[in-house]
């Protein structure tokens, strides 16, 4: 009877003595997370995003979420956009994607935290050249030279204004003369910013997030006007000019994504802040 009373008390304190240690072990864990950087996935030369110089915009958005969430940043350097999600995200090598579209369908995204177009990009001497979408009569024209960025909306809508053909030559330059098929080819949008200033290009069609900060810096007055989102090809489909951006973190990081959440409400205004500072033209986060 003793045996058995004594192997009873043995079972009820191991299983006490054992949920007591697994609740250390769990708590230890969350220590651990929340003592841990917060490892960002982050581009090593893509300004005017981020480097690792940290001198990108969205080094400093990394710098006010981390340090809502009481942590550090730790980059974790990418140099090939195609596959930050497969190699990096996925496999638990970093944890927070600064710029991702809204409802990417690879990760588990926040609410928008911005919204922003494309933009024209001209010489302010050019006076009012009445850009206001892609059926201005001053795109039409053949004479008139267009910078662009390869396989982005502009490229859809110059084929759909029949000027692609005739501007063909400008991506190749823009590529290097190089083939997007199999590597990954870096476009620089300075670089066409650039072509705006010395006279290479009448006008550009630029994502302005990745322009504003050129568009700013330019020694020659720029005129950035936000195009009007309502492009479509000769079917009827749209072609989107304008887009939101969030913040993405791994599929099934719940907590993660909550805690930046709620950190991206509570930082807005800081947020806010550094996006104005590079220049971005900011749109409503609803979509209308």
């Amino acid at each position: 009877m003793k045996l058995i009373k004594w192997s009873v008390m043995f079972a009820i304190w191991a299983s006490a003595f054992g949920g007591q240690a697994a609740m250390a072990q769990d708590n230890a864990q969350i220590k651990t997370k929340a003592d841990s950087p917060l490892r960002i996935c982050a581009g090593e030369d893509e300004l005017p995003y981020s480097n690792t110089r940290q001198e990108g915009f969205e080094n400093r958005i990394a710098d006010v979420l981390a340090s809502e969430l009481g942590r550090k940043v730790e980059n974790v350097w990418w140099k090939d956009a195609r596959y930050v999600v497969r190699d990096l995200l996925d496999k638990d090598q970093c944890d927070v994607i600064i710029g991702a579209d809204e409802n990417d369908p690879r990760v588990a995204t926040t609410p928008a935290y911005y919204r922003s177009g494309y933009i024209f990009v001209y010489k302010k001497d050019k006076g009012d050249l009445g850009l206001t979408d892609w059926n201005s009569p001053y795109l039409k024209k053949s004479s008139t030279q267009i910078g662009w960025i390869p396989e982005t909306p502009p490229e859809v809508m110059l084929v759909q204004i029949e000027r692609f053909v005739d501007m063909f030559q400008y991506k190749a330059e823009i590529s290097n003369y190089k083939s997007p098929r199999n590597h990954y080819i870096k476009y620089d949008p300075s670089r066409v910013v650039n072509d705006v200033v010395n006279g290479r290009v009448d006008v550009a069609v630029l994502w302005a997030p990745a322009a504003a900060r050129y568009v700013k810096q330019s020694s020659v007055p720029l005129v950035e006007k936000l195009v009007v989102d309502n492009a479509k090809k000769s079917n009827g489909e749209r072609v989107p000019h304008q887009f939101s951006v969030s913040v993405g973190v791994r599929k099934g990081d719940t907590e993660l994504l909550k805690q930046i959440e709620q950190a991206l409400v509570k930082r807005k205004g800081d947020i806010d802040a550094i996006l104005k500072a590079e220049g971005i033209p900011l749109l409503p986060t609803a979509k209308p």
